[in-house]
């Protein structure tokens, strides 16, 4: 899986005020990138220490699209804020579900699944909690005409 980041882990760290057993970050902006999303700072591992969860908020740009992968040995849960966004999932992606905002989504460990944005015009804005604090690490690539992990 291509790790686009375009902010580098002291950059995250710098971002978060407090320690002491509380961390808060502010107003954050979009500034990493993976597999065609682009992801404002959130908190992981890599700038409050978590050592089970991360979350962030990920934008798909218009008609774009998170390519096949599969987050391996951890859950993910999205909540749809804008847009309309449907995920091919299973094996061989041959099943399909459609979302739109006010959406919540569950993703169970192992999931094969390929993201698109149903929008040319507007990008689809979600809330993404993970239960692995390293984010994209155990994430791997998955061929959708072979049906296996690459």
């Amino acid at each position: 899986m291509s790790k686009e980041t375009n902010t580098d882990i002291a950059d995250l760290r710098s971002l978060v005020e407090g320690a002491d057993g509380i961390s808060v970050l502010r107003q954050s902006k979009l500034c990493r990138g993976w597999n065609g999303i682009r992801y404002k700072a959130g908190l992981s591992a890599s700038n409050v220490g978590s050592k089970k969860l991360s979350m962030n908020v990920a934008t798909i740009p218009p008609g774009g699209v998170a390519y096949a992968h599969i987050h391996v040995d951890f859950e993910v849960m999205l909540y749809i804020l804008e847009g309309k966004v449907r995920h091919e999932y299973g094996d061989g992606l041959k099943k399909s579900v459609d979302n739109e905002a006010g959406d919540f989504i569950y993703i169970e460990p192992g999931v094969p699944h390929e993201v698109f944005n149903l929008s040319q015009t507007d990008p689809v804005v979600a809330v993404v909690a993970r239960s692995d604090a390293s984010e994209w690490e155990n994430i791997v690539n998955y061929d959708r005409n072979q049906g296996s992990q690459s």
